[in-house]
């Protein structure tokens, strides 16, 4: 790092010939304007159109990317730069970058993270699709809230300032569109200290479409948020399906239920034994998932999950396995003297699938607990 350099302003360019110079020109004048020690930083990803030279021409400092992807051209442009601070933004003209005061000062303010909000300070006529503004962006950022418990108002506002040593010290993975995402989502798992302020967002100066894909870049922010969030993936439907499939299954056991003009019986128990299966697979998927992010550093150390895995050790995991399993062959054991009663002819499937399918349920509970344990001990298993 460059003692002398406070901060670098940094823009991803692939092919922006028509607004790079433009952007430079404007950073350029906001360091001059505020007085600030700081450095113009272009991130080019493999442009075709010039954009290099334009960069360089107008003050900047061109970086040369080979890795394609958005995520890969921020990510190299951190590294490279020399300032504390970094204010990343699209060099398509759609930020202005005379309009930086508010992060820098949040930044000096001991902020680590400084989110713009474009909803809060505007967004300039045709400046984002409808379906982005009213549909995409907000639902988004309320799922990144609900995830990841915080008060971000735009999750996805590409004019973002930062520590560097910080940001980096969240070890950043991803190469696509899903690293602001991942800026964010680590941002938040790992305590730093994040605020928001107003941000205009006005119509980009290219004449060409931009490089942001509606359906796949929106499924790809929508996948990384699920993958992070193990507990909303799978632990609460799973808790919901095993809620309902053990109680409609403790409902049934002793008889056939009437609501309303329906009768409810074996069918509805099948489906019910069915649930609670599914539920505790999912379950056991959220355990695995948190587990095996902690190990490989994808997220921080959680006191609570140390906590159930001490308790949940390896050779525990086996004897509640065991334990299920012995439980569903007594059941099972239950309905063979039923048959030989009847001398293994025809039986009364509303009596012998009572003991037939509650027995089958936690033998498969059993043996999916049992795969878990071993899977566990696997990653939890002490390596360099």
């Amino acid at each position: 790092m460059n003692p002398g350099i406070r901060l670098s302003i940094l823009m991803p360019c692939l092919d922006e010939a028509e607004t790079i110079a433009t952007c430079i020109t404007k950073a350029r004048n906001f360091l001059s304007a505020n007085e600030i020690e700081g450095e113009i930083i272009v991130a080019d990803n493999g442009s075709t159109d010039g954009s290099q030279t334009l960069a360089s021409n107008a003050g900047a400092r061109v970086i040369h990317i080979p890795e394609k992807g958005y995520g890969s051209a921020l990510l190299g442009g951190i590294k490279a730069s020399y300032g504390k601070y970094i204010i990343m933004g699209d060099a398509d003209d759609s930020y202005n970058f005379l309009e930086l005061k508010p992060f820098t000062d949040a930044l000096d303010s001991g902020a680590e993270l400084v989110m713009g909000n474009r909803f809060i300070g505007g967004i300039k006529p045709n400046a984002m699709p409808s379906l982005h503004r009213y549909l995409g962006n907000p639902i988004l950022s309320w799922l990144g809230r609900l995830f990841f418990k915080n008060d971000i108002g735009d999750f996805h506002c590409g004019l973002r300032g930062f520590r560097k040593d910080a940001i980096l010290s969240l070890d950043l993975q991803t190469t696509g569109m899903e690293f602001a995402s991942e800026m964010v989502v680590k941002a938040c798992l790992y305590g730093l200290k994040i605020t928001e302020v107003p941000t205009i967002l006005y119509p980009d100066g290219r004449s060409r479409p931009p490089h942001l894909r509606t359906w796949s870049d929106g499924w790809r922010h929508l996948r990384f948020l699920l993958l992070y969030s193990p507990r909303w993936l799978f632990y609460y439907p799973g808790i919901i399906l095993m809620v309902v499939g053990l109680t409609l299954s403790a409902w049934l056991l002793p008889g056939p239920r009437k609501v309303g003009n329906l009768e409810l019986d074996i069918n509805t128990l099948m489906y019910a034994a069915f649930l609670s299966t599914l539920g505790l697979q999912a379950v056991i998927f959220s355990l695995l998932t948190k587990v095996f992010a902690i190990s490989v550093g994808l997220r921080p150390p959680d006191p609570a999950m140390q906590t159930i895995t001490k308790l949940g050790s390896l050779e525990k995991g086996i004897v509640t396995a065991l334990l299920m399993m012995g439980l569903g062959l007594t059941s099972s054991v239950g309905a063979l003297a039923y048959w030989s009663v009847n001398s293994f002819g025809p039986l009364d499937p509303t009596f012998s699938m009572r003991l037939v399918i509650p027995g089958t349920m936690l033998f498969a509970m059993g043996f999916q607990t049992l795969l878990a344990s071993f899977f566990l001990g696997i990653l939890q298993t002490k390596r360099k």
